[in-house]
């Protein structure tokens, strides 16, 4: 029995535990970069290291899903390119859902290599020549309209049309999409197109293309405008620059310029920011003394494929 007052006794944790590791090592590695580094296989199985993936090793455990695809990059051989919808998710073009840390990553290898097998990581063949490899960071990836093919089968019609405008976008302001992404047309999705011959989802991609439009901002932009247009209504000009004297006076989403309607969509970002909510109603104030009809659409007016929104339009047009 151990007295109340004895002070109890901490055994200190094996040498091997406190040895640090060199910082050529990284904060993600394979056993074997250890062990080229001069870390024996005690040390790298410490108990103060995580094991995100089968022989790769980290600093500290991956707290989001693009942390979790780093921890796995020094594991991909040459090759191996993260794909799918794991790519397009970390260009950062738009994917229904939300990517969370547990899905499974997707790796791709080309005809004839082996598959890379390990709890959480789906192994996918690409035939030679379909993809183009990039580098983010140092996780090597598929180029975004192979990210995109990968996944078209199960996407929507509209599903797509989303992606595409995210991938030609001249826009910086595009929420998520990746800074340095390489620069896409309607015509370089057409070659692609011609490359790859038929697959999955090929024929909603060429039916989306003539549907596609540069520029946009969102993509709730994107849906707006297909779910007005769906509604029997003109299509209207996206990101129109309105005027007064030579003076920009607003870029809005959506226009119809020669009725003097304008449709924007209100994201969390319009609501959160006081400066730019403040920003938003005088812009409205001073739209609406130049005549325009200004209509704020938020995801609530989407629900119902619209209808709401589309009376709206309806009664706005009908005013003209």
């Amino acid at each position: 029995m151990v007295h109340p007052d004895s002070t109890a006794v901490v055994e200190p944790e094996p040498m091997r535990h406190r040895i640090p590791l060199p910082d050529e090592l990284g904060h993600h590695f394979t056993l074997r970069q250890a062990e080229a580094a001069g870390i024996g296989r005690h040390r790298a199985s410490a108990r103060d290291l995580e094991r995100p993936f089968h022989g790769v090793r980290s600093i500290t455990a991956p707290a989001t899903p693009l942390q979790r695809v780093a921890a796995l990059a020094p594991r991909l051989r040459q090759g191996q390119l993260i794909g799918g919808e794991t790519a397009m998710r970390m260009w950062g073009c738009p994917h229904p859902g939300l990517w969370d840390i547990d899905d499974p990553l997707i790796v791709v290898v080309t005809t004839g290599s082996a598959r890379i097998r390990s709890r959480g990581i789906i192994g996918r063949r690409l035939a030679d020549g379909r993809a183009r490899t990039w580098h983010i960071g140092d996780i090597p990836i598929v180029d975004p309209v192979t990210a995109l093919f990968m996944c078209a089968g199960a996407l929507s019609s509209d599903e797509i049309v989303v992606a595409i405008d995210a991938l030609i976008t001249a826009s910086d302001n595009y929420p998520g999409l990746r800074t340095g992404r390489p620069r896409l047309t309607v015509t370089d999705i057409e070659h692609h197109l011609r490359l790859w011959g038929r697959f999955p989802g090929s024929r909603r991609v060429r039916d989306a293309l003539p549907r596609a439009r540069d520029g946009v901002e969102s993509p709730k932009e994107t849906e707006t405008r297909l779910l007005i247009v769906d509604g029997g209504f003109p299509e209207p000009e996206v990101q129109y620059e309105i005027r007064e004297g030579g003076r920009l006076v607003a870029r809005t989403d959506l226009a119809y310029p020669d009725l003097r309607i304008t449709i924007e969509y209100e994201g969390d970002g319009h609501r959160t920011s006081r400066t730019q909510w403040r920003r938003d109603i005088q812009r409205q104030r001073e739209l609406e003394d130049l005549g325009w009809i200004v209509i704020r659409v938020t995801q609530l007016d989407l629900a119902e494929r619209g209808r709401s929104l589309l009376d709206r339009i309806r009664r706005a047009i009908a005013s003209r």
